[in-house]
This record gives structure tokens, sequence and C-alpha cells, in this order.
């Protein structure tokens, strides 16, 4: 049921739609059930194009007459015995309404109907690919009923009689066999074929009904190929029974052709005309006026006839429009185009010889069209209009117009007139910024790049517990870098001293009282380790704030820098350790006896490092007698490095966990 509902607002076009919602609409009011039945359900479900809608009710379709003309519909016609009416809706829609019933044939082309349910109405129809029906309904949708099977014949592309005397009860079914096989190229099956031959050799043609002829001869000019059709009934001798003055001799082919290729044309841009009485008049165009009318009086429609009539009118008053002010500018006239009958668009597009007429029609279908692609998609995109956007169709189309008018075409000007229509910018995201702090106990915890003591060798602390503080030991003489879990008072401390220089002679150390400053290498960003004067802890600041106090570690050694300034760092990465005390060894013995030149520097997790032992006696005896202000003349005046050479023997291996 569902796919038939796709069908329903997929295939159908939207005049149609509305006609169909107009009948359900008349049928509710009168209490009766609807359906959408015969060749419409068929070319639904074949996939070919549906020109006519074939209506059937439960109950007297005759009653619906007054409402559907309130709504908007055109009484075409009407045949009583079988309740049945014909109706034009606008925009070319053609409706046939008629109600269920079951037939009797007591003679041949004269039934008697008996009103009866939608299922005996199916089974009284000429095949089984007509013998469908689609529930019209509010609470059945959509609900296909094929009582004969007639999807498989559809797969199968044949017709199929319903009955075995189908030809012979109804003579008509024998024309409109032949018109569907014109139109669709399906096949007889062997067992309708046989009995299409049977009856074509008996004359059953003859007990054709009035009613029927007439229905059947009008029905070629519904057809789209209407000379096909009519070549097809003129092969198997139809015609000569129908109306022997007309044969494809009759009719214009030329003019046949240029109206398709303008239907084409006009259907491309939005228009879409019923080409039924325009393609009647070429169909009969060298009959004589007076076969044409007793043509025309055998119609069962006469609306149509009207129509046909009154082609010629109805082009004259579009003239008329399209000559005088209303189409003073390109706007107005495709506005024209689009708003007129469109049977007198295409009867006028085939009949006016005026060159200003026929340019109109030029601009209409070539240089018009061309202005759909000036429209900018970019600048509606920036400004968030898009189809969601409330009246976004009739912003198009002003646009549209704007455009071929010219009143549209710098981007100041398509701007200030898309921004009325463009909606408020949807608010900022909310983002949801993940805490700095770990994941295990929500301290703060980041990986610090800390330079050491020492110039151009940069220090990498483990990310799992911060660096807090640097203080300074007075007892050896060196600067250590330690994470307590407080400050500590401790006695007066010394500066730690800078990296030696390439010919091995120390720099001066700082100034008793000034802070130690611990610069990153040259070409590098990073934290700054500040070193504060003795007697005083020094704090590191870590990208402008100060790091909160951490559990206190074990202390480790830490390497020195390269001996000569400038230089880059041995290695990649340094020594990562949880906590790091850097305690400045004399000069050029620290600087040998830490780490070789040649070995690279590779980062350990948390490597287990003991202490280095203190100097012996006799090498840590100087910096004793030495006054706290004398600290930078004991570090000048240091012994030669034969003398420190002991400490490079208490270097302890590394141990990892």
């Amino acid at each position: 049921m569902s796919d038939y509902i796709y069908l329903l607002k997929n295939r159908l076009s939207i005049h149609q739609q509305n006609a169909l919602e107009h009948i359900r609409a008349a049928a509710r009011e009168a209490g009766m059930t609807v359906f959408l039945v015969g060749g419409a359900v068929r070319d639904l479900t074949s996939g070919s194009p549906v020109f006519d809608l074939d209506v059937t009710v439960q109950g007297n379709a005759l009653k619906l007459k007054k409402t559907l003309e309130k709504a908007g519909g055109k009484l075409w016609g009407e045949h009583e015995p079988s309740r049945t009416l014909f109706f034009r809706f606008p925009v070319g829609v053609t409706v046939e309404i008629s109600s269920a019933r079951r037939e009797e044939y007591p003679k041949p082309g004269k039934p008697v109907y008996h009103w009866d349910t939608i299922l005996e109405d199916l089974r009284r129809r000429d095949f089984t690919a007509n013998a469908m029906a689609l529930s019209l309904n509010e609470h059945s949708y959509g609900l296909l009923m094929d009582p004969l099977n007639g999807v498989a014949d559809i797969e199968a592309r044949q017709l199929r009689l319903v009955s075995n005397y189908g030809f012979i009860e109804d003579p008509s079914r024998l024309l409109r066999a032949t018109r569907l096989v014109a139109r669709l190229g399906w096949e007889l099956d062997e067992r309708t074929r046989a009995r299409f031959q049977n009856a074509k050799e008996e004359k059953a043609i003859e007990a054709l009904s009035p009613y029927n002829r007439g229905y059947e001869l009008e029905e070629i000019g519904h057809e789209d190929d209407g000379l096909r059709v009519l070549a097809a009934m003129e092969a198997e001798g139809w015609m000569h029974s129908l109306f022997p003055p007309w044969s494809t001799a009759s009719a214009d082919a030329t003019g046949l052709e240029e109206m398709r290729k303008l239907v084409t044309q006009l259907q491309m841009q939005g228009v879409s005309p019923d080409i039924s009485a325009v393609s009647m008049h070429f169909l009969t165009a060298k009959l004589s006026p007076k076969d044409i009318t007793a043509l025309k009086a055998m119609f069962v429609r006469p609306g149509f006839v009207e129509d046909w009539n009154d082609l010629d009118n109805a082009a004259k008053e579009f003239n008329k429009q399209l000559s005088g002010k209303e189409a003073a500018t390109p706007s107005a006239t495709w506005k024209l185009f689009t708003s007129a009958d469109p049977q007198a668009v295409l009867w006028l597009g085939l009949t006016s010889k005026s060159p200003a007429i026929q340019a109109k029609y030029k601009n209409f279908f070539t240089v018009w069209p061309e202005a759909r692609q000036k429209i900018p998609h970019a600048l509606l995109q920036e400004l968030r209009i898009t189809s969601e956007v409330p009246g976004y169709d009739e912003m198009i189309s002003s646009l549209f117009l704007g455009v071929i008018d010219g009143k549209l075409e710098t981007e100041e000007q398509l701007r200030a007139f898309l921004e009325p229509y463009s909606p408020p910018a949807p608010p900022p995201p909310v983002t949801v910024r993940r805490s700095r702090g770990s994941k295990k106990g929500g301290e703060a915890k980041s990986r610090i790049p800390v330079e050491a003591a020492f110039e151009g060798d940069p220090l990498e602390l483990d990310d799992e517990e911060p660096l807090e503080e640097v203080e300074e030991e007075e007892e050896d003489s060196e600067a250590a870098v330690s994470l307590p879990p407080a400050p500590k008072k401790t006695s007066p401390k010394k500066a730690i001293p800078e990296s030696e220089a390439a010919n091995g002679e120390p720099k001066a150390a700082q100034a008793e009282g000034s802070p130690a400053k611990i610069s990153p290498a040259a070409g590098k960003t990073g934290p700054e380790l500040h070193v504060v004067a003795p007697g005083k802890p020094a704090k590191v600041h870590v990208m402008g704030k100060p790091a909160k106090p951490a559990a206190p570690a074990a202390p480790a050694p830490v390497r020195p820098a390269s001996a000569s300034p400038g230089l880059s760092p041995v290695g990649k990465k340094a020594l990562p350790m949880k906590a790091a005390t850097v305690k400045a060894a004399p000069a050029k013995a620290a600087a040998k006896a830490v780490l070789p030149k040649a070995a690279p520097s590779k980062m350990v997790k948390r490597a287990a490092v003991k202490p280095v032992p203190k100097p012996a006696a006799k090498t840590s005896a100087p910096a004793k007698k030495v006054a706290p202000k004398a600290a930078t003349k004991v570090h000048q005046k240091a012994e030669p490095a034969k003398k420190s050479q002991p400490a490079k023997k208490s270097v302890p291996a590394k141990k990892h966990r």
C-alpha cells in the first residue's frame, strides 16, 4: 500500500492531485466511497504517463455534479444510463467519474446496469490490466484491489480479456484493444488474440452502440500520439464502421510534429497544456467542414467540442495581452505565459505570424531561462536561506523576475534583496572543555620542560608530579631543585654557577643575594626556572602560573649542560624523573663525570637513581672556608680537574624499574 501512496504523490501532477482531492471531498460529503480505477491505475503500475483519471464511487455519481462544479470543475458531459460524469478541472485535467455497477448483455452492445460494489465493477471490465482499483478513502488510502491478477499481465505487458465473451458482448472492446496496443506497444495474449480474430470475422463491430462509437472516436483525439492510433484503427478496418471520411490522409502530420515540439518547450518552462483540442484540429485538418461538423456531433463530451471551437478566440485574447501594456516588462510577460490558459498559449504559438509575438516566445524559451543561472546560490548559503525558510519558492520566483528585469545585477543589489529573508544566526555551540586535571587523582598534571642549571642542557620532568620549588644546600655549595611539600627554612645558600666556557674556564658566578635565572635554550620557548637568593625557596612558574606544591620525591642527579655554551643539548629528550634535584659540583669535574659527550641522552621513565655522594673532604674543604660573599672567588680559583677525579667514580649505575 505504501508503494501506491508514493506513486499517487509522485507520479501524478500537482493539478491531478488537486482534482482527486476535490473528488474525495465531494464523495466524503455525500457519504460515498471512492476509488481510482481503470487506465490510471494501469499506467501508475506500468510506469506510463497518466493522462486521464478514471474514478468510481459506490453510489450515484450524478449527485456529485453540483459539488464538483462549485469546486472549480467544468462539466464536459454526462451519461445518465451508466451514471457517468465527464469533468475538466483547471490546467487541462480530465476526469471520468462513474458509479460502481455490474453489467448484463441480453443482446450484443446493449448492456443492462445493476449498481453493485467495487469488486463487481472490476469483474465486469474489459481487460485484467484495467480491472484494478486504488482506494482513495481516508482509512484505506492507497490500498490496491486486484481480484483478477492484473499486475501479472502488466508485468508481462499483455492484454487479457476478463470475460471469454467480452468482444461479443461489447464490440467497443475491439476498438479499445487496438488503441491500447498502438499506444502501449503491448500484445494480446494467445486466447485473447484468437477471440479478437473470431469477433472481427463475425463482424461483431456492427453491434456497436452510437454512444460507444462517439466515445471511441473522441478518444483518438485524447491520445498522446493520435496519428499513430488513427493509423492502427484504419489498418484494422475499424474506421469504416466508425466514421468512413476520417483517415490518416485527412491529418496534418507536419502540424502535429510542430505541436509536439512546442509542447515540449512549454513543459520545460512549467506550462502543461491539454493537447486534445489542438491535436484533433490537426488530425481533421483536411476534412471538409461538413464532415467536421458531423464528427463533432457524435462526440459524447460537448465540453470538449466547445474547447475545440474556442481555440481561435482564446488565442486572440492571449495575443492581445502579449501586445498590450500588460507585457511591458520581461517579468510581466513571463507571468502572462505561466498564468494564461495553457491551451491558448499553445495555439497562439502555433498560429501567430507576428514577429513581436514570436520574439517573446523565443525569449520565454531560451533567453529568460538563462537568468536562472545568475541566482546567487553561494550568497543564499552565506545568508542561511534554504528551502526550509518560509516563503522560499515565492522568494526565488521574485528573485528570478528581478534578474530578468535587470533590477538585480550587482552583488549589492542581490544582497539587499535577500537580507530580509535571511533567518537569524543560530546561537554559538556550547563547547565543554576538558579539565586539565589528572584522570587518576584530579590534580593538575602537566609535562613541564625545565632548563637545567647549566645553559643549553634542558631537563624535562615526568608529567605525574609537577615541579614546585628549587632549594639550595649550603653545606655542599650546590644548587638543588626539589619538590618539598612545604617551604623549609635553611641556612644561606650559594648561587648556581653557569656552565663552563669552551676553553675550559668557568664563568663568573652570580653575586651573592641575586637570583640565578635558568633560561631555555636558544631558539626554544618554554617556562623559566628562577633560583632565588640564599635563604629563600625558589619557585618554578609554568605558563605564567605558579605550580601547586606536590608530594616530596626522592632526589635524583641531573646531568649538566654541554661544556660549550650555545651548543644544542646532547640528544632530543632529557631524563624524565618524578622529582629533580640539581646540585652544582665543581664545574670541570661535573662536566666530565656525569655523562660522556658521545652518548646521546635517552628518556628513562621513573629511573631510580641514587644521589651522588659528597666528594672527599680535601676537595670540598676550600668551599667550606670561603665566606658566603666569596663564593665567586672560590669557583674562579678552583683546582684543576684532576683533583675532582674521585667524583667520576661515584656515579652509580642507573637502574630501571
